[in-house]
């Protein structure tokens, strides 16, 4: 396979913080245009990417035509409920069919008159991994229906992060390629990593002096962690007994308790409530929350060391929404990176097809 270095131009809607803009950055793609309603996400998207063009906010209010062109539409767009009228139905009461009437009402269905309106090359889509068999499988029928009428090959995979980082997060990723584009990708090309995986260690704050300390997530010489992040004696007791009284009715309900080698649960955007999903054990203390500064870690956003850590303007409970939603950064640059010669169309196939956008 001939590659060359090629750029393209992409656009990020549902962006969140930037998570899958980061990694289509990273494979030599520049971002023209973002959407993200939430202006807590907006602050912390515009404090790291900069102000080379506005953040656009509730996408249902943005016309398509005033989306510029572009070669990839990037979307972790939310998973909402699809109602599914049967046609015979909609042609009594004269209503059109179709994808198009099927995702009305979604916020899917704003991905789908953008994708229909500038056809670029590709896309890559994601969600949690329940949207396979939400409505018993027939949101993801839609989905894909839709996206195969409008003239896209379109391959989609469950992808866990836990190659990547220490936490078990899967979701799943939907790519789309024009069927005017020669290409032969498919998602099993994303290169996944078989080193050996990542353990808390390697994200936790080390409390050793080895850096600096960060406030209000660290303190003192040794950096080390706010006590404010360790639970209370109230919290710590309320989360034992929830546990016990469901792990006796047999369920699986119950806290995260992490060491330092621990791969981590999913976080989560509830992380603020209780952080009960990852709790780090503390000797002689309650356990603790992660600091924001791990998550941000945690989702390969940032690593210890880092020359430019991520920076994350908002209060903790908003940096833990953020950081739960967010796709994981790694996982987004390697998916990047396995489409962006058949986006830029240096790949060798064949005789060598050149095409107009």
């Amino acid at each position: 396979m001939q590659q060359q270095n090629h750029g393209f131009h992409f656009i990020d809607l549902f962006a969140g913080i930037g998570g899958l803009r980061i990694g289509f950055e990273a494979a030599g793609g520049t971002c023209v245009f973002t959407s993200e309603w939430n202006r807590f996400s907006q602050e912390t998207y515009r404090e790291n990417f900069g102000e080379a063009h506005p953040i656009e906010g509730d996408i249902t209010e943005l016309h398509e035509t005033n989306i510029p062109s572009h070669d990839v539409l990037l979307a972790g767009f939310p998973c909402q409920p699809f109602s599914i009228a049967g046609v015979s139905k909609k042609n009594s009461l004269g209503r059109a069919h179709g994808f198009l009437d099927e995702t009305q009402g979604t916020l899917f269905f704003d991905v789908v008159r953008i994708l229909k309106h500038h056809r670029p090359r590709a896309f890559l889509l994601e969600n949690v991994k329940n949207l396979l068999s939400h409505d018993k499988g027939n949101t993801m029928r839609v989905i894909l229906h839709a996206l195969d009428e409008l003239g896209y090959d379109v391959d989609h995979k469950v992808i866990d992060a836990r190659s990547w980082l220490p936490q078990h997060r899967e979701r799943i990723f939907i790519s789309g390629f024009r069927r005017d584009v020669p290409m032969r990708f498919t998602l099993d090309d994303v290169i996944i990593p078989d080193a050996p995986n990542p353990r808390l260690e390697a994200i936790l704050h080390p409390e050793d002096g080895s850096e600096i300390a960060e406030t209000p997530y660290t303190v003192g010489s040794r950096a080390r962690v706010n006590r404010k992040y360790t639970l209370s004696d109230k919290l710590w007791t309320y989360l034992q007994n929830y546990a016990a009284k469901h792990k006796a009715a047999g369920n699986g309900f119950g806290f995260g308790l992490c060491t330092k080698d621990s791969v981590a649960r999913t976080l989560s955007a509830r992380y603020y409530k209780d952080g009960s999903e990852i709790l780090i054990a503390q000797r002689g203390r309650n356990p603790r929350r992660l600091t924001p500064r791990e998550c941000a870690r945690l989702m390969g956003f940032d690593r210890p060391g880092s020359n430019k850590p991520w920076i994350i303007p908002v209060s903790d409970a908003q940096a833990y929404r953020q950081f739960g939603n967010a796709v994981a950064a790694p996982v987004a640059i390697s998916i990047a990176k396995a489409m962006a010669p058949w986006i830029t169309n240096t790949v060798a196939l064949g005789p060598r097809v050149i095409l107009s956008a």
